[in-house]
């Protein structure tokens, strides 16, 4: 099956959420490829680094890399 999102995909959620003033908790992605953003409190905003790593770690176990 092939990825139906990509990296930027995920940044541009996660941008969009961050500038409308939201803190991002968690990011999902579905077997069907959807992206779910998790709103959190104040200071739990994951760094873009962790959105890379946890982004790289999805993509390999699932052969997306």
């Amino acid at each position: 099956m092939t990825s139906r999102f990509r990296q930027r995909d995920v940044k541009a959620a996660v941008k969009a959420v961050t500038a409308a003033g939201k803190d991002v908790a968690a990011v999902e992605i579905g077997v069907e490829g959807q992206i779910r953003i998790v709103i959190g409190s104040p200071g739990s905003q994951a760094s873009d680094d962790e959105l890379d790593r946890e982004l790289a770690e999805f993509e390999g176990r699932h052969g997306h890399a």
